[in-house]
Formats: structure tokens, C-alpha cells, sequence
């Protein structure tokens, strides 16, 4: 039996597919624990898994897009969580001794601790902002990233420069997208990157949900655009509400949004700020979505089309991807009339090829395994590890 370390930022876009792969390490008898917030975590994790606490950093995301909110992501969130979790993960590694630690890609100090105490570590990387490099284009830009984790490194007390991307383990990097969506930009991935598709298993059950009010009868649309927009998803809702208003003779939609977002949804709408979504995919036609990761990866994973309205960080990426292999279509997400939302819409619903192209990215998911993958994967690594030393230069001091 193998001990892992989960280390992940505290959102559940992110923790959702690590929480995934932890469940599938313990059914394969291994031990797991996590550092982090065990507020945030517990909800979402498997019962009995250990948590050891670190104090929550929220983060809700600013106005900023393109460009602009690389940096306030890295300045305002991940340097910011680094700093506030290296001691936290510290002791957690000194209580627990895990064999590996299995860690969230922007989750950087998880990475720097694992150098320190000459572990082996693997990135798990529940977004595709940084697996393609879609920076590269803007040197200075990508230049600017590896500065900020130079400084991480070296605040942290770590001496010199790290030795390679913090972002990316030498050692095993696990990706949950499939090689359908990645097309030709695998070639931009690190040579040990594992693609596994969405991670699906195990999500918390929601009782409250009124699966009764689902009509058969009619099709069913997902409607969501994540946790992090909501200083820009007011105008998207009332867009999407009013796109949804005359539809109801032809389907129902559910609409995941926080209370009052949606004012006065006519009765095929409904608005509740969580969804059993895992639950609903298999009895959905559609997806309207802003293009996270999780959310387009799950959609196809069940032969789902998507509309997809992106913000900014991957979600442009992903959008395009879906839109290259003909599972979706790609909107403005500040599209000024209900028309440009309603028609892409009623375009994947009655276009059969829409169904199709995601049936087919569909079977590419299925087949990269998704968390039961990714778990054999960090099996294997922990036992290549096994009684050997890792890395050199282990077991530095940090002088804060």
C-alpha cells in the first residue's frame, strides 16, 4: 500500500476530479489524504479521508479577460494561495509521510514541498490554461509565469531556480481531456502527460432536487457558466432567459444559478444554485455552458452537444476544441440579443450532426479511462519510487 498527498486549490472545478481519483486509490487499497480546507473539502470528498487543515483562500475571480486576467489569476490567486498553504502542506507531509503527492497544477506550493522533502509528485491538471502552451505566442507573457514561480521558489526558501516548470512534473503528469479535443496540439504536451478524459466517478448526491418536474416529453438544456463568473453572469442570464422563453412547447431547461439571477423564469425553466449535474447528463440534448474544463469534458463524455459562451482563461480553448471537432458551437458570451443564444441552441438540438461529433469524442473519452486511469497511473509511480531515492537536494529549510 502506497500513501498520496492531494493538494489542490479550493475550487470545485478543481478538487471535483482529484476527489475522483482519490476515491478510485482507495478502492485499489491505497491510502489517501488531503491539505487544504476541510470546510471546502469535506462536501466533496470521499467520507473518512483525511484532511489536514490549511485556512481557506477563496477566490472569486475578477472582471478582467484575456490577458489581463493571466495576471490577476496569478497575482491575485495562486501566488497569494502558495504562500498561505506551504506550511500547512509541510506538516501535513511530515505527519502523513506520503509516497506521492498528487498535485493540483496551479496549486504551486504542493509542488515546491514535494523538492523540498526529495518526493515524488504528479501535477493533475483539471484545465487545459497551461497544458498546450497557449501562450506562446506572447514570449514575454510566458516569461512573465516563469518569473512569478522563480519567486515562489525562492520566497519559500528553495535555493537557486527551480529546476524546471513548476506547472509540470518530471516525473507524471495526468490531463483530464481526451485526445479527440487536444488534436495536433499534443504535440505541445510534456512526453510524460497522460490524457484520461473526465473524471466521473463519485459526486454527492442532491435529494432536494425535483427530478419529478422532469417532462419526458420534452428535451432538456443545461444551462451554467461555472462558479467563478459571477460578476459578469448577471446580463448572460437574462439573456439566456428571455432566449428561453418561447421554447417551452419544445423543451425544459435547468438553469444553474444562484438565487434571484433569473427573475420570473417562465415554468419550463428551472433556476436552483446546484445540480446534481453527473445525474442529469444522461437525460440531457444540450449543454449551454462557458466552457470550463469539467463541464465540456463531462457534456461529451455523455454524447452531449454544447453551445459554449466563453469568459477567459482556457475556456476560449476549450470552446474551440469542441467547435474543431464539430461537437458544439462557440458564442460570444456578451452577445447583445436572446437571438444569438436561442438559434446556436436550436442548431445542436435539431442538427443530428452536432449528437454525432460528440458521440464520437464521446467514445475517445470512454476509452483514456478517465479516474480509474489516472489512478493506475500514480499507482505505477509510487511503485517505480518505491525504496529509491527521488531527487537530489531534498529536505531544504524555508526561511520565511
Amino acid at each position: 500500500m502506497s500513501r498520496f498527498l492531494f493538494v489542490s486549490l479550493p475550487l470545485a472545478g478543481h478538487v471535483n476530479p482529484l476527489a475522483a481519483v482519490a476515491r478510485e486509490l482507495e478502492r485499489a487499497g491505497q491510502e489517501v489524504a488531503w491539505a487544504g480546507s476541510e470546510a471546502f473539502l469535506r462536501p466533496l470528498i470521499a467520507p473518512g479521508q483525511r484532511v489536514y487543515p490549511i485556512p481557506l483562500r477563496a477566490h472569486r475571480g475578477g472582471a478582467e479577460r484575456g490577458l489581463a486576467s493571466t495576471k490577476s489569476r496569478w497575482e491575485g490567486y495562486i501566488v497569494p494561495h502558495a504562500r498561505v498553504t506551504r506550511a500547512g502542506i509541510r506538516g501535513a507531509i511530515a505527519d502523513f509521510a506520503p509516497d506521492v503527492l498528487a498535485v493540483d497544477q496551479h496549486a504551486v506550493a504542493g509542488a515546491i514541498e514535494a523538492h523540498r522533502h526529495g518526493l515524488l509528485w504528479a501535477t493533475l491538471a483539471p484545465t487545459t490554461m497551461e497544458l498546450t502552451r497557449p501562450l506562446r505566442t506572447f514570449p514575454k507573457v510566458e516569461a512573465w509565469i516563469l518569473d512569478q514561480l522563480a519567486a515562489m521558489w525562492s520566497v519559500a526558501g528553495m535555493p537557486g531556480l527551480p529546476p524546471h516548470d513548476l506547472r509540470f512534473s518530471p516525473h507524471l503528469v495526468i490531463a483530464f481531456t481526451g485526445a479527440a479535443l487536444v488534436g495536433e496540439a499534443m504535440a505541445q504536451l510534456p512526453a510524460n502527460t497522460h490524457l484520461v478524459g473526465p473524471a466521473l466517478t463519485g459526486r454527492p448526491a442532491d435529494p432536494a432536487f425535483p427530478r419529478h418536474w422532469l417532462d419526458e416529453g420534452r428535451r432538456h438544456v443545461l444551462v451554467t457558466v461555472g462558479t467563478l463568473a459571477a460578476d459578469m453572469s448577471g446580463t448572460f442570464y437574462r439573456r439566456a432567459g428571455a432566449a428561453l422563453r418561447p421554447l417551452g412547447d419544445r423543451l425544459q431547461a435547468v438553469v444553474v444559478a444562484p438565487d434571484g439571477a433569473m427573475p420570473d423564469p417562465p415554468e419550463h425553466v428551472l433556476v436552483r444554485p446546484r445540480v446534481p449535474v453527473l445525474e442529469l447528463m444522461p437525460r440531457l440534448d444540450a449543454v449551454v455552458s462557458h466552457g470550463g474544463l469539467n463541464t465540456v469534458c463531462e457534456a461529451l463524455a455523455h454524447g452531449v452537444p454544447l453551445v459554449i459562451a466563453p469568459i477567459r482563461g482556457d475556456q476560449p480553448i476549450n470552446a474551440a476544441q469542441v467547435a474543431a471537432a464539430g461537437a458544439g458551437i462557440r458564442i460570444r458570451f456578451d452577445g447583445a440579443r436572446p437571438e444569438s443564444l436561442r438559434d446556436p441552441l436550436l442548431t445542436v438540438l435539431e442538427d443530428p450532426s452536432y449528437r454525432s461529433a460528440a458521440a464520437r469524442v464521446a467514445r475517445s473519452l470512454c476509452e483514456a479511462g478517465g479516474a480509474a486511469a489516472a489512478a493506475r497511473h500514480l499507482g505505477a509511480l509510487a511503485e517505480r519510487g518505491a525504496g529509491s531515492p527521488v531527487l537530489a537536494g531534498g529536505n531544504h529549510s524555508e526561511n520565511e
